[in-house]
């Protein structure tokens, strides 16, 4: 899939992290020239958040600012199979996010309003609809919490998160871009008011620009620079039961139960949620989430309730006080680039961010599709408040 290289005193580009946002970004790099670029990783290649997500691709997000960044990155990753030559099991199946309540579907409503004057392809649909789509779902009327309705967003689907990885890596290492898994940063080098390189074991690594792209632990990253980033890392769990016939074709989400269901291809019943509601570094599951996660499972679909789980896990969310991400140069740190806060959808933006982070780095302008994700904005005033990223962000 890639080589292995000895590690160079010296690279235009040093990336940590190599997961999709790192592999992505040296891949869209070598694309456009840029083929000196080194992606460190500390364990193996997308260990991290890239290989402990639920891999679900959607577009249907609140804000101007969020929805055409990850329209573009829905975009990007239909044709991604072609582009890296590899097949990605892209299953562009569908999605409908449920309002159990007045303020609920209110807020759907608004949703969908945004999406489709910017070109995303959703749309308001009753209970009836829903059956037809979803003929398994719970819609008998007198629940705690009736399905009302739901946003329907027909372009949405699922992907193999390791596939992607595996893509990104194989494509980048194809056009010169070196690969260092098990390979740990643990300083970062400054010299006439920028960063020029990184410590790795006992050397330095010489670079014209440093990316992190470490997700849940970016601020441990920025702390190497005495950066304290305005994000804190949460666990988010998930689990997947037994192989079952197949009885759902689209995901489901419900803001208002605080989970999400899909099925494999497999015939694994795939649950999420939010994110846990304390910060820790802890990739260790719990029963209570477990619990939790089931029974709100079982408030749609009753009939599992006696289906086995196979495997729970969790992985890190680097949550920001926004809901969106942080992307692009630090001011007065020339020579530092950030991919981070990306909270609990940033595999969905794996493509675009990529994309436009390496245009970034490669012409030294910044993309008008992240200028909003700068890292200024919280200290201006202009926070992007994306709170459709999540089914359950009102934990944080």
């Amino acid at each position: 899939m890639w080589e292995k290289y000895p590690l160079r005193d010296r690279y235009d580009v040093v990336i940590i992290g190599a997961g999709v946002h790192g592999l992505s970004t040296a891949y869209y790099l070598a694309k456009q020239g840029v083929t000196n670029v080194a992606v460190i990783d500390k364990g193996y290649v997308g260990g991290g958040a890239s290989g402990r997500n639920t891999a679900i691709i959607r577009a249907n997000y609140l804000t101007p600012e969020g929805i055409p960044f990850f329209r573009e990155s829905l975009r990007l990753y239909e044709d991604l199979s072609i582009e890296l030559d590899f097949n990605l099991l892209f299953d562009q199946s569908g999605r409908l996010d449920l309002g159990h309540t007045d303020s609920a579907v209110f807020g759907l409503r608004m949703r969908t309003g945004m999406n489709r004057l910017l070109g995303v392809d959703s749309r308001m649909i009753g209970p009836a609809e829903i059956k037809e789509l979803m003929p398994a779902i719970d819609l008998r009327k007198g629940k705690h919490l009736p399905v009302l309705a739901a946003l329907y967003q027909s372009s949405a689907g699922v992907i193999r998160h390791d596939a992607v990885v595996w893509g990104y890596g194989r494509g980048a290492d194809r056009l010169g871009v070196e690969i260092h898994p098990f390979t740990e940063v643990t300083g970062i080098v400054r010299a006439g008011g920028r960063v020029t390189g990184v410590v790795v074991g006992d050397r330095t690594v010489h670079a014209d620009t440093v990316m992190s792209a470490t997700a849940g632990w970016s601020s441990n990253i920025a702390r190497m620079v005495d950066l304290k980033l305005p994000i804190v890392t949460h666990p988010l769990q998930a689990f997947v039961t037994e192989p079952l016939k197949p009885f759902i074709d689209r995901s489901v989400s419900s803001a208002n139960l605080h989970v999400y269901v899909y099925q494999t291809d497999r015939g694994e019943v795939v649950v999420g949620g939010g994110v846990d509601p304390y910060s820790s570094y802890s990739q260790r599951s719990t029963l209570h989430t477990l619990e939790e996660l089931a029974a709100n499972t079982l408030e749609l679909f009753p009939f599992l309730r006696g289906v086995n789980v196979m495997r729970q896990w969790a992985g890190l969310c680097d949550m920001s006080p926004d809901y969106a991400p942080i992307l692009g140069e630090v001011d007065g740190l020339p020579g530092f680039m950030l991919s981070c806060g990306w909270g609990t959808w940033g595999f969905k933006a794996g493509p675009i961010a990529g994309f436009t982070m390496a245009e970034l780095i490669a012409t030294g302008k910044t993309p008008d599709l992240i200028k909003p994700f700068n890292l200024r904005r919280f200290g201006e005033g202009k926070l992007v408040n994306e709170r459709a990223a999540a089914p359950a962000a009102a934990v944080h």
